[in-house]
Parts: C-alpha cells; sequence; structure tokens
C-alpha cells in the first residue's frame, strides 16, 4: 500500500473522529447514529494511522504531496 493521504487530510480525520467521540462520550449523540458515527470515527483514526485510504485509491484521488 502506497500512501495516498497528506498530513492536511490525516489531521483534519483525527479532528473528526475526536468531535464524534466527544459528542458520544458527552450524550449528545446516541442510539443508531452513535453507532454509525463511532465507527466511522474508528476507520478515520485507522485509515490517518496507516496513511492510506481504499476509497481514494478506488477513486484515483491522492492528497500525499509527492
Amino acid at each position: 500500500m502506497k500512501a495516498n493521504m497528506g498530513t492536511t487530510d490525516k489531521i483534519i480525520r483525527i479532528a473528526v473522529a475526536a468531535l464524534v467521540a466527544g459528542l458520544y462520550l458527552g450524550n449528545v449523540i446516541s442510539g443508531t447514529i452513535a453507532i454509525v458515527g463511532l465507527v466511522v470515527a474508528g476507520i478515520f483514526l485507522l485509515t490517518s494511522t496507516i496513511g492510506f485510504c481504499p476509497l481514494y485509491a478506488l477513486f484515483g484521488f491522492n492528497s500525499c504531496k509527492k
């Protein structure tokens, strides 16, 4: 897997994941929307950590500077 995510993209994904986790922990969101949000947040954290997004590869998008 070749990295296809830039630093800004990683920071935004981590911030969104932290926001969703904060909303869940603050009991602002609950139920199905919370579960979906936490799954998406987990995916964002995973892809940010490894620097590779499968959807980017599928659509030929690359935010990583060469």
